[in-house]
């Protein structure tokens, strides 16, 4: 979840000024060799290849920011999120890659950097990996189990996440719903919001908002990864000397790195990448197959679904994009539920020949599941359009308010799924509605503007 903190810096890197800069900047880095020693790794392919960690370490949270934003308890070492970020060839998307952290690995036999033990290769959740053999190990395991080679490797705590949000002046999220954590303290209503750092942890750590769990939080980490690549790209700080080293300063401080993700490399990315932006991004999740996979001595795992997650390594070694190419459309009204899901019989309240068939017509090229089939309403003088739904289905009920602009909802217990659309004599268009929450496309994947607020 703080890896959106990480892959800022690579955005960051295209404020180009100057190398001196970025060679101070470099000195806050703490060095790792992950590398180590390894043999018979994946051959390489085009583009580059990024491991971003996050472990749990919390050490430097004061004691209030532990209570406000309940970050108590003891760390256990291992990594908290683990995203396989690939950079093309001509640096100009960028996909993450969510690796859920309790799916099924089989780590390679190693010896223990500490005692110096042997181990055989043998089951564990793939967080463990860190636990056993840190850094060196996760990479062995990430390319064992993905046939990705890794070319470089960053690991942060979440000690620094705050303050980097504050020191961007905060991050836009956008929320179809009420969102509710009882155990992060995150309580946010519908709409907007401008996030502080504080309520940013809250944001990316919540796991209990739905029956999602790990899910729908590694959904929300990529959404706020997404808002904080715009807000960075659009808010002058590439551009702006004295904003850019407070702001790439605050992320390198806790952030570990092998030695050749250095200031030649970083500046070599940071010009590549001067016209990125939330659009350049792309996000996914490893697709899944058995989510609640039980291995003796170790619980209920999440085993990858084989045939879906070899498709996905084999796009990012050929470099290929994980979303389809878009065509371009119109501006639409984010809604929660998608159109397509939504049931309507739409009726003719006025005297006006067509109109029933004209807004079935319009409601359908929207998206919307209409009957094709329009009736004539008992009552022909409607003035205002009516839709009338059952209360169970409220949600969708207010999708279809938002196509109609002006539109009068009526609540009517018992009436089922189908909504009911009675035109009036004020109708004039259906505006372009689509879900908050985007088509994910075969491999789960989504652009960066579009879970990003418009």
């Amino acid at each position: 979840m703080r890896m959106a903190t990480t892959l800022s810096v690579l955005v960051l890197g295209a404020g180009g000024i100057g190398h001196a800069v970025v060679t101070d900047l470099e000195s806050g880095i703490d060095r790792i060799d992950p590398f180590k020693d390894m043999k018979n790794r994946p051959t390489g392919g085009r583009g580059m290849n990024l491991l971003l960690v996050g472990t749990d370490g919390r050490d430097k949270i004061t004691k209030d920011e532990k209570s406000t934003y309940r970050l108590g308890g003891a760390p256990c070492h291992c990594t908290d999120t683990i995203m396989l970020v690939h950079l093309s060839a001509d640096k100009k998307r960028a996909s993450v890659v969510s690796l859920p952290r309790d799916s099924y690995a089989e780590i390679p036999e190693h010896r223990d950097g500490t005692t110096g033990k042997e181990h055989a290769a043998h089951p564990v959740k793939l967080n463990a990996a860190y636990a056993e053999g840190g850094p060196n190990l996760t990479v062995r395991t990430v390319e064992h189990m993905t046939g990705v080679k890794i070319d470089h490797y960053l690991e942060v705590d979440f000690t620094s996440f705050m303050t980097t949000v504050d020191t961007l002046g905060g991050v836009k999220i956008c929320t179809a719903r009420p969102m509710k954590d009882s155990y992060t303290g995150l309580d946010l209503a519908a709409g907007t919001h401008e996030l502080n750092g504080g309520q940013a942890l809250q944001y990316v750590r919540s796991r209990h908002i739905d029956g999602a769990a790990d899910l729908g939080r590694m959904q929300r980490q990529q959404k706020f990864m997404a808002s904080l690549i715009k807000q960075a790209t659009s808010s002058g700080v590439l551009l702006n000397p004295v904003k850019f080293r407070d702001v790439a300063s605050t992320m390198l401080r806790s952030v570990r790195a092998d030695r050749g993700f250095g200031t030649d490399r970083m500046l070599e990315l940071g010009q590549a990448m001067r016209g990125f932006s939330a659009a350049s991004s792309e996000f996914t999740s490893v697709p899944m197959g058995d989510v609640a996979y039980q291995v003796k001595g170790i619980g209920s795992t999440v085993k990858w679904d084989p045939r879906k997650s070899k498709q996905l390594f084999q796009a990012l070694r050929d470099d290929k994009p994980l979303t389809a190419a878009r065509p371009q459309e119109a501006p639409a009204k984010k809604v929660d539920i998608p159109p397509k899901q939504i049931r309507i019989q739409v009726y003719n309240g006025t005297p006006r020949d067509g109109l029933g068939t004209m807004v079935d017509t319009a409601l359908h090229a929207t998206g919307f599941d209409t009957t094709r089939a329009p009736l004539t309403a008992p009552q022909r003088d409607v003035k205002r359009t009516l839709v009338t739904y059952d209360p169970r289905w409220d949600r969708s009920a207010r999708t279809l308010a938002a196509a109609l602009p002006g539109a009068e909802l009526r609540a009517v217990t018992g009436q089922g799924s189908t909504m009911n659309v009675t035109a009036g004599a004020d109708y004039r268009k259906v505006e372009r509605v689509r879900a908050a929450e985007p088509d994910p496309g075969r491999f789960g994947a989504v652009k960066g503007d579009e879970v990003v607020c418009p």
